[in-house]
């Protein structure tokens, strides 16, 4: 399971506390100020925001922290929320709690809002600002075309009062991952980690009144605008109108359709990021990889062991490695390790991974052995020959949930062999140990 940093609470001035965390040790110290929605630790349970944060991490010193009202920061009353202003202040308060002069400032969707005014506000405090799908306004006015007209905006309010903690808003923040419901439950646990219903209405509301074009020709720090092209939600004329009124910024349109910087799409953005900070683009973190990770396991080893003796026992175990071994080969899969009675091996693709247990499964029946496996594809780190992370958990309770002969898979993996022709029987939600969260399971149809 991803380890968690660990959370510290600075305090302000008017004496909220700030619930805030700093990773990596970076030349640079970097605070990410994502939308409103915030929780310091539930953010690492989901890998794509994980990854966000890891690929930050290894060039700053990267702090991130809850706004005062949201998460494990002090909540705050529905009927005085906290200002642009005071939010602003709350990133004074970590910034001196985690002993940073200055620092770049880097704002995400609504986030962009709070990063212009502190950029302008505090240049003392800030080295640098970055600005990716935001806004200085949401709504359209009679100088600012760009702006959502009112019905669209009220019609989201209207879906966030009936849905707010499902997570199916982000349907439309996230559309390239519509239909990924282990994404959208975790979603919806972090919206209700973040606020309650009334304050996340109340949030909105204010945010979608926000107006801070005055500051924008204030910024006097190098400046990063990041836009994706075909944003629906935040559309580009936003990130334009950002880049045309802030002095010397530099303006830079990507791809995608996300807008949450943890989408897909994600690794583009962080790509600039990085180049714009360091001067060095590095890309991706090449010891992180998407992979499917499966777990094979010898049914009944134990007692099978006890009747045969050890010698025959060991003999019967090195004809079913050689066995195994076959069909990895044959399916291009990694053996990882032996886990002496059965093997951990990752795949670049489910399919293939699928069909290999299925052959596995087939070929140690003619030893007179059964076993069961487990799949899930999601991000692992390499270290040297072995794998760590989540994904590998998952696998590991996945194949702990099969019986004799069943091959089982996480629901990550059906939506990426469609079309493939293989078959699934949905065997329930399940918490799997030491992993956050109710996961689907499926069954591999027998052919």
């Amino acid at each position: 399971m991803e380890q968690v940093p660990q959370t510290k609470y600075a305090k302000t001035p008017d004496g909220i506390h700030v619930a805030y965390q700093v990773i990596g040790t970076g030349p640079v110290d970097l605070v990410l100020i994502n939308g409103w929605m915030a929780h310091v630790e539930a953010q690492w349970e989901e890998w794509r925001f994980a990854h966000v944060l890891r690929r930050l991490a290894a060039f700053s010193r990267l702090i991130v922290f809850d706004k005062r009202g949201v998460g494990m920061s002090d909540p705050a009353p529905i009927a005085d929320l906290p200002s642009i202003e005071q939010w602003a202040q709350d990133v004074i308060a970590v910034m001196d709690a985690a002993s940073s002069e200055r620092a770049v400032i880097f704002g995400t969707g609504s986030g962009g809002a709070m990063a212009v005014v502190f950029a302008a506000t505090y240049p003392e405090r800030t080295s640098a600002l970055v600005l990716a799908n935001a806004f200085s306004r949401f709504t359209r006015a009679p100088d600012y075309a760009e702006g959502a007209p009112p019905g669209p905006v009220d019609g989201y309010l209207r879906r966030q009062d009936e849905l707010w903690g499902t997570g199916a808003l982000y349907q439309v923040l996230l559309p390239s991952t519509a239909g990924d419901d282990h994404l959208r439950e975790w979603l919806g646990r972090y919206e209700r980690l973040s606020a309650s219903p009334g304050t996340a209405a109340a949030m909105a509301r204010m945010l979608f009144g926000v107006d801070v074009r005055p500051a924008l020709p204030i910024i006097a720090v190098p400046t990063l605008v990041l836009h994706s092209r075909d944003l629906e939600p935040v559309r580009v004329g936003h990130g334009r109108y950002l880049a045309a009124h802030i002095p010397g910024a530099r303006y830079v349109e990507l791809p995608g359709i996300d807008a949450e910087l943890f989408g897909p799409d994600s690794d583009p953005i962080l790509d600039e990021v990085e180049e714009f900070v360091t001067g060095v683009r590095r890309g991706p973190d090449a010891n992180r990889v998407l992979a499917t990770v499966l777990f094979t396991d010898v049914v009944g080893s134990t007692e099978t062991s006890a009747l045969l003796g050890d010698k025959r026992w060991l003999e019967l175990l090195n004809a079913h490695d050689t066995a195994v071994r076959r069909q990895l080969e044959r399916f291009r899969g990694k053996e990882v390790k032996n886990t002496g009675d059965g093997i951990l091996a990752t795949f670049d693709g489910p399919a293939r991974a699928i069909h290999c247990a299925t052959s596995i499964r087939d070929a140690v029946r003619g030893l007179g052995l059964a076993v069961r496996a487990g799949l899930h594809t999601g991000e692992i780190e390499l270290r040297h020959e072995d794998i760590a992370g989540i994904a590998v958990h998952i696998a590991q309770r996945v194949c702990a949930l099969s019986e004799s002969g069943e091959i089982l898979v996480s629901e990550t993996v059906p939506g990426l062999v469609a079309g493939s022709g293989i078959e699934f029987e949905d065997r329930g939600k399940h918490q799997l140990k030491g992993v956050p969260g109710r996961w689907g399971v499926l069954r591999v149809a027998d052919s």
